[in-house]
């Protein structure tokens, strides 16, 4: 499971011409799951995520997270971050197909959820993303148990 991390200032998703996620200053989550993930790796991720101290306290250090300054989660599902590129065309074989990965999303954001509070994009829909980084501050998180 892969999430790319931006701390924004504000962010929303589009679809079909109608905002379907917004927030104001919190976190931008592109969200992708690979073909060995399950629960065990969203669970791991939502608790390291909500709790990831990359917004600046009283004397500017990064310090804080998003709960502790009552941020919002924006979550993105993305496919394409698990894109093969060894060859000019990227391959997605390494992508958990599309159902699963609708169930495993939706989980992601019902566990992200009891945290803070969470917008998300549409999974498999055309999606228009914008977004104001604040800093800019983009982290990349993974977690692959190996059993």
């Amino acid at each position: 499971m892969k999430l790319v991390v931006q701390r924004v200032s504000d962010a929303s998703v589009e679809v079909d011409g109608e905002i379907t996620g917004q927030i104001d200053e919190g976190l931008m989550v592109l969200v992708g799951f690979g073909v060995n993930d399950t629960t065990r790796e969203a669970d791991y991720l939502a608790k390291k995520l909500v709790k990831l101290r990359i917004f600046k306290d009283e004397n500017g250090r990064m310090n804080k997270s998003v709960k502790d300054i009552g941020g919002k989660l924006l979550l993105v599902p993305q496919f394409t971050l698990y894109a093969s590129t060894k060859k000019n065309r990227p391959s997605f074989h390494k992508s958990l197909n599309p159902d699963d990965a609708t169930v495993l999303f939706d989980y992601f954001t019902e566990q992200c959820s009891q945290y803070v509070g969470v917008e998300t994009g549409v999974f498999g829909a055309f999606m228009k993303v914008n977004l104001l980084n604040n800093g800019p501050v983009t982290i990349l998180l993974e977690k692959e148990f190996e059993d």
